[in-house]
């Protein structure tokens, strides 16, 4: 494997930080994200940090993959730019201006659906190639939207992200996943790990949907590439809390004739914040779980057998639910920690 990984790991981490720093003042003038009835925060704050992100990884992979010359996927590669570029300019439109439900769907479509067809493979040969690249769009379009829903708490994102891209970039670097897909997950580790100190508890930057688009595109994309490599059940793993609360959520709000596509508080980590937890204990709590999922995703890729694999994917079920339910569960007043974002 190559050392471009590890490399472009502290890289992007720099080129994160260092545009936030120049962004900074832009974003604070023009990008302020002002509270609402469905905000976790009380103080405007500036949106839009995922500018630096998204431009961190491009630049880092893009000035890597020019080093390293054109046999590393660059088609594929040029491709994801592409589409990362298109879902971080809707995102910051509509971070601006919100646009239609529907408009924003179909572009995300649109964009996935040319990332899917970029990949080469297939996930599940007895199904028609047709009927998989259509599920494999309508899940990737899922993903980032979901990586959107959930991005409503200082640092739940980099909690995500963090523990999930550390987790592929060692996979890669251990010949478990191929070169692009390492030095993209090693870039976005980076480029979010640059991203956390601006985020931490009081948050003083938010990643706004020009960021939480496009770091969902990515994931997603991940995600496939490691399905592909014969990692099914440490893709589904990795992102276990993510998917469930998401998915859960929007299932229970479609039950009560809610309007799915509308802004809401209604997340397992939002009602923990309601519930009496603080915004760092319901994050301590996500993160340490996806550490514990990214362990159980690891162990599938090492011992690929169906006893470990029935196993990590039925622990990390239990782990998912346990934290679930423990969010939804009300704190004694006496008990409840000051909820501040």
């Amino acid at each position: 494997m190559s050392l471009a990984p590890l490399v472009a790991l502290p890289l992007a981490a720099g080129l994160s930080a260092g545009l936030i720093l120049l962004l900074r003042p832009l974003l604070q003038r023009y990008a302020l994200a002002r509270p609402n009835a469905r905000s976790s925060h009380t103080v405007p704050t500036p949106q839009g940090g995922g500018i630096a992100v998204v431009l961190a990884v491009i630049v880092v992979c893009g000035s890597a993959l020019a080093s390293l010359g054109p046999g590393l996927d660059a088609v594929e590669a040029g491709l994801l730019a592409l589409a990362v570029l298109a879902l971080a300019v809707l995102g910051a439109v509509d971070d601006i201006r919100p646009l239609p439900a529907s408009l924003r769907l179909a572009v995300q479509g649109i964009v996935v659906a040319g990332v899917v067809f970029g990949v080469g493979g297939r996930l599940l040969p007895d199904l028609p190639l047709p009927l998989e690249r259509a599920a494999a769009v309508i899940a990737g379009v899922w993903f980032v939207n979901l990586t959107n829903f959930m991005d409503g708490l200082d640092g739940m994102t980099v909690a995500e992200i963090v523990p999930l891209t550390g987790t592929l970039t060692l996979l890669g670097l251990a010949d478990g996943l191929p070169a692009l897909p390492t030095l993209v997950a090693a870039s976005l580790l980076g480029a979010m790990l640059g991203f956390a100190p601006f985020n931490r508890p009081v948050a003083r930057l938010f990643l706004g949907d020009v960021g939480s688009l496009p770091i969902g595109l990515i994931v997603a994309w991940l995600l496939y590439r490691l399905a592909l490599e014969g990692g099914l059940a440490a893709a589904i793993l990795l992102p276990l809390y993510y998917l469930a609360d998401a998915t859960l959520t929007l299932a229970r709000r479609a039950l009560r004739g809610e309007p799915v596509w509308q802004a809401h508080r209604s997340h397992y980590y939002q009602r923990a914040t309601v519930n009496g937890l603080s915004v760092t204990g319901v994050v301590t709590r996500v993160f340490c779980v996806n550490l514990a999922l990214a362990g159980l995703a690891t162990l599938t890729v090492a011992l690929p057998s169906w006893p470990v694999l029935a196993g990590a994917l039925a622990l990390g079920v239990a782990l998912v639910a346990g934290l679930l339910l423990d969010f939804a569960r009300p704190r004694s007043l006496a008990a409840k920690e000051e909820v501040v974002r």
